[in-house]
């Protein structure tokens, strides 16, 4: 069956294994198993091998464009000792795959690569104790190889000959035996990846591109602004326009459905035109936003430090930033699939939670959530949550007004950019004293911000469900506790100082919506403590690098930032008029990948105009299992990370946001991508996976900071560093 067939098929696979809770396997106080296998220990949750050999992997984890499915075959592919063409992946299905909650945090290796490599060297071994019982020798006699065990005298028994009944249906076990890092064929390897081939040559990779037989096409009227009540509209009109199937009201949730997509674009319009609201809640002035969040009502935690401020002395320096709303911007809508078919409901779509989602959906429809089935499609272009669940509610619902027919909706781009939830605007404050050695001897930072995520696991997450005549009300907004934090994550700095004080000021209320977007508060986080590094360097009369250097004592940090620094050339570096250099580092939430970035760049004091000439990253991921899918990361994480630094900002008035297209909401263009990207993987064959795809983010926005303020003498605390603002700063 081919991939688009399956899809279609509404995942008619069946897999015969099940998911026992981990705290079966888990009795007493034993360690918990490896990665995600402690949610999900039986081993054929994970793989299964069929008659034709053929291996298939499942994951609760979601392709978002990371490469993670290329990187989890690998891991399979080493421990069974398989060529990775013949391992087939299914992602994130609630119908088949363990429950792996979110996509998010940069957690997929560590999660589920970590589950998938163990359960597939379990796998191994079995299969190597039946061959050995079969053959009537040791185990140790016998080798995996080429999909199956070879014999002594050079025969092979394929897995296929060796599954049988439920072989795999076993527990996991707390340590396997993994393929030691010397034997590594596939792991270590940049191997081309999977996902990739469709995306190039026009195939069916996205959600977007799912065509159902009999599909009916679908568009909400969305309210013009958060919290708005519909009054009225002309659904009757709207119904007898040409190809109208169904036009639905339920309280201030409108849409229509009709037979191609233009009509129901037409009606969509005709809707809106004719509706009537009654507009709510008024927003704070755009200019007085970050006072406005600092008057806001705040809960605050000390998470690292004492109950009293450091002792400040000597030199002293202190600093605020400011972050704006930014939107997820996805090139691709919103857009999801559904269909209500005997009392079930399946939904096709791009979230980053099928399972969460599923649960909301389930609570919305008011059906038994094994009622509800959710496949994970791809969507074009997210890291964190955008629209994708709420247009999944949406066309759940349309889907219940018209049973038995696939009902598509995608979102119009002005509701996307009006409608997602947003990355939160945040302030930060920083102080810090040198000692008279020019090291760090006091340190205090702040952090104030809304909560980062509002994703759904309750009906009440979803905009539309928040829009029926009997409403779901949202959660009561949450911090994300540290470890990882939420507006916090890594509001705590790695460096070494002696008197160190950090406050969270978590605001519930929320002028406008938000919730996660790629890195939460670390972008935000290091751009201010890396910028404010440079700024203590510069008062200390020290090198940027030099200075980083004297206050790590984490070796694998200290490697990185050598790393970055030699291959960028930075003790090298000649100054010229209007070009500047910057540098800054990061561990992602602390216990991630390691990143540092130099990079140079050039300032137009006429215009204010900055452009990236050569941006060179080094990363520490642990365990490398496809360098080239680390470097993916990493460039597209500096890429969106320059795009947000130095033109993304969402507008809105009094009444509503008015960013509604890519006019308003400008974003990187190809002729601002940097004239070169170069990342240099730092592998740690046999370390545990840490997670990457978030560590580029805030060292990328310091770096360029940084390097602005060597090109030009201006230190720019708020973003995005746009060529008004810079500008401005050269002029004052």
């Amino acid at each position: 069956m081919r991939r688009r067939e399956f899809f279609q098929s509404g995942g008619a696979l069946i897999v015969a294994f099940s998911l026992l809770p981990g705290a079966l396997a888990q009795e007493g106080k034993k360690p918990p198993l490896p990665g995600s296998l402690k949610d999900s220990p039986l081993l054929d949750s994970w793989i299964r091998i069929g008659a034709d050999g053929r291996v298939t992997v499942f994951t609760g984890k979601a392709e978002l464009g990371q490469g993670i499915k290329t990187a989890l075959i690998q891991l399979a592919a080493e421990e069974l000792a398989v060529d990775p063409g013949v391992v087939a992946i299914v992602t994130a299905d609630t119908a088949t795959t363990p429950n792996e909650g979110y996509t998010a945090g940069s957690h997929s290796m560590q999660d589920s690569g970590t589950a998938i490599r163990n359960a597939a060297a379990q796998a191994r071994e079995i299969l190597i104790g039946i061959a050995a019982k079969r053959l009537g020798t040791a185990p140790g006699r016998l080798q995996a190889r080429d999909g199956g065990v070879g014999a002594p005298d050079g025969g092979l028994i394929t897995y296929g000959d060796l599954v049988a009944g439920e072989a795999l249906h076993v527990s996991a076990q707390m340590q396997s035996k993994l393929t030691p890092p010397g034997r590594h064929a596939v792991i270590g390897k940049s191997t081309p990846r999977v996902d990739i081939p469709s995306k190039v040559t026009g195939g069916a990779s996205y959600v977007h591109d799912l065509r159902p037989p009999g599909m009916a096409h679908a568009r909400v009227v969305p309210p013009p602004a958060e919290g708005a009540k519909l009054v009225s509209a002309d659904v009757a009109a709207a119904g007898r326009m040409p190809g109208v199937l169904k036009v639905v009201r339920d309280g201030s949730f409108l849409g229509v459905i009709a037979g191609r997509e233009w009509q129901a674009i037409q009606a969509m319009r005709a809707l809106a035109l004719s509706a009537k609201w009654e507009e709510g809640k008024q927003l704070p002035k755009r200019d007085e936003l970050y006072s406005a969040l600092l008057g806001l009502k705040t809960q605050d935690t000390v998470i690292h430090g004492g109950a009293t401020q450091p002792a400040f002395a000597g030199r002293t320096v202190e600093a605020e930033y400011r972050k704006p709303y930014q939107m997820h911007g996805a090139i691709g809508p919103s857009c999801a699939v559904a269909r209500l078919e005997g009392g079930s409901v399946t939904v096709w779509t791009h979230s980053q939670g099928v399972y969460p989602l599923r649960n909301a959906l389930a609570e919305m429809l008011k059906l038994p959530k094994e009622s509800v089935h959710c496949i994970h499609l791809e969507g074009s272009g997210c890291y964190g949550h955008n629209g994708a669940d709420d247009v999944a509610a949406d066309a759940a619902l349309l889907a219940r007004a018209l049973p038995g027919r696939p009902v598509r909706v995608q979102w119009m781009r002005e509701h996307e950019h009006a409608g997602e939830p947003y990355g939160p605007a945040m302030v930060t404050s920083a102080r810090a004293s040198l000692d008279s050695a020019g090291r760090i001897a006091a340190w205090q930072y702040e952090v104030w911000s809304n909560t980062h995520s509002t994703r759904p696991g309750a009906a009440g997450n979803l905009a539309a469900a928040q829009r029926l005549a009997t409403p779901f009300t949202p959660p009561p907004p949450r911090a994300i506790p540290q470890p990882e934090g939420g507006g916090d994550r890594n509001a705590i700095p790695l460096y070494r100082i002696p008197d160190a004080r950090v406050v969270h000021h978590f605001i519930p209320e929320m002028p406008l919506r938000v919730s996660a977007l790629r890195s939460l508060g670390a972008y935000m986080n290091v751009f201010s403590i890396e910028s404010f590094m440079d700024e203590l360097a510069k008062a200390a009369g020290a090198d940027p690098v030099e200075f980083r250097l004297r206050h790590l004592e984490d070796a694998r940090a200290r490697d990185v930032i050598r790393a970055a620094a030699e291959r960028f050339g930075w003790s090298s570096w000649r100054p010229q008029p209007g070009r500047g250099r910057g540098f800054a580092f990061a561990r992602y939430k602390n216990l991630a990948a390691y990143c540092a970035v130099a990079l140079a760049a050039r300032v137009d004091r006429d215009s204010g105009r900055v452009h990236v000439e050569r941006a060179v990253a080094a990363t520490d991921s642990g365990e490398a299992v496809n360098p080239d899918g680390i470097r993916n990361q990493v460039e597209g994480g500096i890429v969106q990370s320059l795009s947000w630094t130095l033109f993304e900002s969402v507008s809105f008035d009094r009444r509503r946001v008015t960013s509604r297209d890519w006019a308003g909401y400008p974003i990187l263009r190809f002729p601002g991508v940097p004239d070169a990207v170069e990342v240099v993987v730092v592998d740690r064959p046999g370390e545990p996976f840490l997670g990457t795809g978030e560590a580029a983010q805030g060292p990328a926005a310091a770096a360029l900071a940084n390097a602005i303020a060597d090109a030009s003498g201006a230190r720019i605390r708020e973003l995005p560093l746009g060529a008004e603002r810079v500008k401005a700063a050269l002029e004052a």
